[in-house]
C-alpha cells in the first residue's frame, strides 16, 4: 500500500514525526524569505549594479505576489487537493529560489523573487490547512498549530540573522539555502502526507490578477516617481493602470459567484477600521526593518552579519509586546492597546530621526529598536483579533486570510512611498543614488539624513494607526470571545 494511502487511514494522534517538518518548514521559509533579502540588499546592489528602484523591487516583488495571491492560493488547495497544491507551491518556490541565487542581472532577480512569492502564496495556506487533515482534534492538532505559529514568528527574525550570516559569504547563499530545504520538504510531503478530498470550484483568477497588478502598478509609481519625475508619461501611465485595475477588482468582486474577497466582510465599520489599521501596521513593520537594515550597512558601515544581529533586541521586544498584548486583551479595550503601541512606535521613530553617522549601537540605536519592537508587538496581536471579532466561527478562516493579505500588501505599498520620500530627501541634500562604495563622505551624510528623515514618515504612519484605532468600537469582552473562538476553530472544536 502506498505511503499516502497508509497516512489517510486515520489522523495522527501525535505531532511527533517528520510530517510536521514539511508542513511547518514551508511556513518558516515563506516568512523567512520576506526578510532574508533585507540585509543582503547592499551586496546585491554592488554586485548586480542595481538601481535604487530595482533594489526596492527585490523586496516588494516578493511581498506583492505573496500578499496578492494568498487568498487564491488557499482556494487552489480546496479545488485540486491540498497535498497537490502544497507540492506545486513548494516546487515553484524552490525553483525560483535557485534562479534568484544564480541571477546575473536585476531583471532576472526581480522576476524570480515575484515567482517565489507566488509559490509561497500557494504553499503557505495549503500547508496550514494540511494540519487539519493530518492531525486529530485535540492535543496533536494544538501542538501542530503551536509549532506552525512558532515557525512563522521565528522566520521573521531568523531571516534577518541568517540573511546576514549567509551574505557575509555570498548574498546568493541567502536564496540557494532554500533549494535543499525545499527538496527535503517535497520528499517528506510525497511520502508522509495524505491527499485530501477536493471540490470543483470556480477560481477567481481574474480578481487575484487584478489585485496583484493594481498594487504592482502603484508600487511602480512610487519607485519611478523620484528618478523620472512625477509627470513622466510612464509614471502617470502606471498610476492610471493602478486605479483602473483596483476599481475593476472591486467591481468584479461584488458580482463574482465565488469572490476572492467577499465584500460583505467590509460591511462592519469596526472591522473595516481594523483592516485599515493593520494595512498601515504592515507598512510600519516592513519599512522599519528595511530602513534600519540599510542605514546600519550603508551609513554606519555594519557588516551583513552585524546588521542582522543588531535586530535581535527588536525581536525580543516584539515577543514581549506579543505576550503583554495577549494578557491585556481581555481586560483593556483594543483601541487603547493599539493607541499605546502606536505611541511607542511614534516615540521610537522620533528618536531615530535624530541619529547621525558615527552613533554607538548602545544606547543610541538599540533604544528605538526596543521601544519600536515593543509597540509593534502590541499592535500585531490585537488587530488580527479585532478583524475576527463578532465573526461567525464558519467565517473565521476566510476573514483571517483576508487579514493576512491586507497586512502583506500594506508592507510593500507603504515601503515604496517612504522610499520615494527618502530618495527625494537624499537628492535634495546633495546626495546621490546607487552603490555606497562610489559615494563621497558628504554624499553618505546626505544618504544618512535621508534614511533618518524617512523614520519621521514611519512615525506619521504610526500616528495614523492610532487615529484609525479610535474608530474600532469592539470591547475587551469582544476580543476575549474572538480569542476563545479562534482557538476553538483552530483546534477543530467548532
Amino acid at each position: 500500500m502506498p505511503a499516502g494511502s497508509r497516512a489517510s487511514a486515520r489522523l495522527s494522534d501525535s505531532v511527533v514525526g517528520i510530517a510536521i517538518l514539511a508542513i511547518t518548514g514551508m511556513q518558516l521559509m515563506s516568512t523567512l524569505d520576506g526578510t532574508i533579502a533585507i540585509v543582503a540588499l547592499p551586496r546585491m546592489q554592488a554586485d548586480l549594479d542595481l538601481s535604487d528602484a530595482s533594489k526596492s523591487w527585490v523586496i516588494t516583488g516578493y511581498a506583492l505576489t505573496f500578499g496578492g495571491l494568498l487568498l487564491l492560493g488557499g482556494r487552489i488547495g480546496d479545488a485540486v487537493g491540498r497535498k497537490r497544491a502544497f507540492l506545486s507551491g513548494v516546487g515553484v518556490f524552490t525553483i525560483a529560489s535557485l534562479v534568484c541565487g544564480l541571477a546575473n542581472d536585476q531583471w532576472t532577480l526581480i522576476a524570480a523573487r515575484a515567482v517565489q512569492g507566488a509559490g509561497a502564496a500557494v504553499a503557505a495556506p495549503t500547508g496550514l490547512a494540511l494540519i487539519a487533515t493530518t492531525y486529530a482534534v485535540g492535543h496533536a492538532r494544538n501542538q501542530a498549530l503551536a509549532v506552525s505559529a512558532a515557525m512563522q514568528g521565528l522566520g521573521s527574525v531568523l531571516g534577518l540573522v541568517l540573511g546576514g550570516a549567509l551574505t557575509a559569504l555570498s548574498w546568493r547563499l541567502a536564496f540557494l539555502v532554500n533549494v535543499p530545504i525545499g527538496l527535503i520538504i517535497i520528499w517528506i510531503a510525497v511520502t508522509r502526507i495524505a491527499e485530501t478530498q477536493h471540490e470543483r470550484l470556480k477560481l477567481d483568477i481574474t480578481g487575484a490578477l487584478l489585485a496583484t497588478l493594481g498594487c504592482s502598478a502603484a508600487v511602480l509609481v512610487f519607485t519611478q516617481g523620484p528618478p523620472r519625475g512625477w509627470v513622466d508619461p510612464w509614471v502617470i501611465g502606471a498610476g492610471v493602470l493602478a486605479v483602473v485595475c483596483l476599481l475593476a477588482f472591486w467591481f468584479i468582486e461584488r458580482r463574482a459567484d465565488n469572490p476572492l474577497v467577499p465584500t460583505t466582510v467590509f460591511d462592519n465599520r469596526n472591522r473595516l477600521a481594523s483592516f485599515a489599521a493593520y494595512f498601515l501596521a504592515g507598512g510600519v513593520m516592513l519599512t522599519l526593518s528595511v530602513m534600519i537594515g540599510l542605514l546600519v550597512q550603508d551609513v554606519l558601515g555594519y557588516s551583513p552579519l552585524r546588521a542582522g544581529l543588531c535586530f535581535m533586541p527588536f525581536a525580543l521586544a516584539f515577543v514581549i509586546g506579543n505576550v503583554l498584548a495577549t494578557r491585556m486583551a481581555p481586560v483593556i479595550a483594543p483601541r487603547w492597546l493599539i493607541l499605546g503601541g502606536g505611541v511607542l512606535v511614534l516615540a521610537a521613530m522620533l528618536f531615530g530621526s535624530t541619529l547621525s553617522r558615527g552613533i554607538p549601537y548602545f544606547p543610541d540605536l538599540v533604544t528605538p529598536l526596543v521601544v519600536g519592537g515593543l509597540g509593534i508587538g502590541l499592535i500585531s496581536v490585537i488587530l488580527p483579533l479585532c478583524a475576527i471579532a463578532q465573526v461567525d466561527p464558519r467565517d473565521i478562516g476566510p476573514v483571517s486570510s483576508i487579514t493576512l493579505m491586507v497586512y502583506n500588501l500594506g508592507g510593500p505599498l507603504m515601503l515604496v512611498v517612504i522610499q520615494a520620500v527618502q530618495t527625494s530627501r537624499t537628492l535634495y541634500l546633495g546626495g546621490t543614488t546607487g552603490p555606497v562604495k562610489d559615494m563621497t563622505p558628504a554624499q553618505l551624510d546626505a544618504l544618512g539624513h535621508g534614511y533618518t528623515y524617512s523614520l519621521l514618515w514611519v512615525a506619521a504612519i504610526a500616528v495614523l494607526v492610532g487615529v484609525v484605532a479610535l474608530f474600532i468600537g469592539f470591547s475587551a469582552r469582544d476580543i476575549a470571545r474572538a480569542q476563545h473562538t479562534r482557538e476553538a476553530v483552530d483546534a477543530g472544536e467548532l
